[in-house]
């Protein structure tokens, strides 16, 4: 079978990095290959790559990229060398030893459906996002977690969107909608907009239980702006690329994919959620 591109941007943390490539080194089945898009780390990251990971291809950026852009970039080269089915993959992840075996399991059995990881705390090793289910209409996100009971915790459950990191796409998605939108959202929300465009397309979007990534939910960009509030931190909630409240990006997404007759009453609700939710949080 062929073997999943997997690409990973990355920007310092140099020892996440290391520890989700022993992750994957230590998988049952190796049948995949790693692109590195290094974007002008500082830390060390290139030197340690080149030196311990030499089955690790890296293409270096000059830090300009932000995830999205990084992305495309390792996509376009995995491509272009013949990639046929394609991971997306964050560097602040620990891959569970199964989540490569378990991924080929379930894409054989629905080979042109988009499959997202469940996400378990690294600390806790218990499940903290099992995928979401959004109804434009009501305005709400049903967690999929929340509802479904622990025996049933394992295959696939359909979403409506997907985050990025540990995504497995099928190439043949890419050609029917190409590729992440850079341009409109250089960072946050892409992933969810890229899912939903695949989803309108008529891709089917699941959450695989059975391939598990574990994560650091304490260590994100906007947890670090929520940690420490303060006016400045404050403004990069709602304008900075890397704010998690991010008003333009939140409209442009909404404008993208959201039912035209539930537009106004999304983004009302939203800019709400956004203004007054660092505050009260």
């Amino acid at each position: 079978m062929e073997p999943i591109h997997i690409v990973i941007p990355v920007f310092n943390r140099k020892e996440h990095t290391k520890a989700c490539l022993e992750s994957l080194r230590a998988q049952t089945n190796t049948n995949y290959k790693v692109t590195i898009v290094d974007d002008g780390s500082t830390d060390g990251t290139g030197e340690m790559l080149q030196s311990d990971y030499k089955e690790v291809e890296v293409l270096r950026a000059d830090g300009s990229l932000f995830w999205t852009a990084g992305v495309n970039l390792g996509l376009r080269h995995a491509m272009k060398a013949g990639a046929s089915l394609l991971m997306t993959m964050n560097n602040d992840v620990i891959a569970d030893e199964h989540l490569i075996e378990n991924m080929f399991r379930w894409h054989q059995k629905y080979p042109a459906a988009m499959l997202g990881a469940l996400e378990m705390d690294v600390h806790t090793r218990k499940p903290i996002f099992g995928g979401e289910r959004l109804n434009w209409l009501l305005n709400r996100i049903d967690h999929v977690l929340d509802i479904l009971p622990e025996e049933e915790q394992h295959g696939l459950h359909p979403v409506t969107h997907l985050p990025g990191r540990g995504l497995l796409i099928p190439k043949a998605i890419f050609e029917r909608i190409g590729l992440l939108d850079q341009d409109r959202l250089p960072h946050y929300l892409a992933d969810y907009d890229f899912t939903h465009s695949a989803r309108r397309a008529g891709f089917q979007l699941f959450v695989n239980y059975d391939a598990r990534l574990y994560t650091y939910p304490d260590e994100s960009g906007e947890r670090e702006i929520r940690r420490e509030k303060s006016l400045k931190n404050y403004y990069k909630h709602l304008f900075d690329i890397k704010g998690g409240g991010n008003l333009r990006d939140f409209t442009r997404f909404t404008l993208k994919n959201c039912p035209t007759p539930y537009v106004p009453f999304h983004l009302a609700n939203g800019y709400v959620r956004r203004i007054f939710g660092y505050i009260i949080k």
